[in-house]
């Protein structure tokens, strides 16, 4: 552990220049008195660090010294993949171990590429999350991630969508970030499964298992995807929308609304009326929340079929009306 630190703190003083202790501590983690301790084990071994004491203080390699131990770890080059996804990495336990994977790949490029790259860093930023959305405590997280990778069986306690409790013994596939939220892809009684990861209660190592050949991660995940949605939302309703109204689908009803706008215009139906209103069938979710989700766009949506739906959404809204005209 600490002959990492001690590389780590060579490789961010030959890529950044001089730092100061208090920068060095928050970089690795540690307190300024490990750092202090750190560097003077590195002057005792030979490496040229100059320190410049006292609270403007810091530190810097002398005469340009760089050095060549730049080979990645096995943890280092897997945390790679998520070099893009730095909170991603620190949910799955691999923050300190993909900063030390890219402070030796900056130490290994050629100055002009490694000039390159920190522009990159400073000019994008990925930010996964959906707005309004809170980020999901995931105590077993990093857990999950080690099952998936030695292909561990696990013994997991569930909580499903509707609050109740299930036992399940999962062969983990693999893990998925979508919008912030983490997905385990699981074999379960012979099928593959998807699962939230922030409902695993609890969790307890069962065994090794075989992973099966040829089982795309990717692929299962468009496929399952796909089916998802068209679970979420097994109705149509047809409707009239204002102007506004057609430019709100895509941002109370997503990727799918958008998909059934771009349906109607390659079919040739959406054309404005005279009062610049179009007619389009849109996919809606079944029941109360269906409701709910036209009821968003107030008086620019108007359903017209089916008849049962246009009466819900009638009522509710009469409903909403005559609480506020007493």
């Amino acid at each position: 552990m600490r002959a990492g630190r001690l590389l780590s703190i060579l490789l961010l003083l030959q890529n950044r220049g001089r730092m100061t202790a208090g920068e060095l501590a928050a970089e690795l983690e540690v307190s300024v008195r490990t750092v202090y301790r750190d560097v003077d084990a590195l002057s005792e071994a030979g490496v040229p660090v100059y320190a410049d004491r006292g609270r403007a203080g810091g530190f810097q390699l002398v005469g340009g010294y760089r050095t060549r131990l730049t080979g990645l770890s096995e943890d280092e080059a897997r945390s790679l993949a998520l070099a893009g996804l730095p909170d991603a990495a620190a949910e799955l336990g691999l923050g300190t171990v993909l900063g030390a994977a890219q402070l030796k790949l900056y130490a290994a490029l050629p100055e002009e590429l490694r000039s390159g790259a920190g522009r990159v860093a400073e000019r994008f930023y990925l930010d996964v999350p959906g707005w309004h959305r809170e980020v999901e405590r995931l105590a077993h997280l990093a857990d999950v991630a080690d099952a998936v990778w030695r292909a561990r069986r696990l013994r997991v306690d569930y909580r499903r969508w509707d609050g109740s409790a299930v036992s399940r013994a999962l062969e983990p596939l693999g893990l998925v970030l979508k919008a912030g939220v983490w997905y385990l892809v699981a074999r379960c009684d012979g099928s593959d499964r998807t699962y939230r990861v922030s409902r695993i209660v609890a969790m307890t190592d069962a065994g090794e298992f075989s992973r099966p050949d040829g089982f795309d991660l990717a692929e299962y995940w468009r496929t399952w995807s796909e089916g998802f949605e068209r679970r979420l939302y097994p109705e149509t309703a047809t409707v009239r929308l204002s102007p506004l109204g057609r430019r709100l689908v895509p941002v109370y009803l997503g990727s799918v609304g958008a998909a059934a706008l771009e349906e109607a215009d390659r079919a040739g139906g959406g054309e404005p009326d005279a009062d610049g209103w179009c007619t389009v069938r849109l996919p809606v979710e079944a029941g109360r929340p269906g409701v709910g989700e036209l009821l968003r766009f107030g008086p620019d949506l108007e359903v017209l079929d089916p008849e049962e739906l246009r009466a819900a959404v009638a009522e509710a809204a009469t409903t909403t009306a005559a609480r506020y005209t007493r």
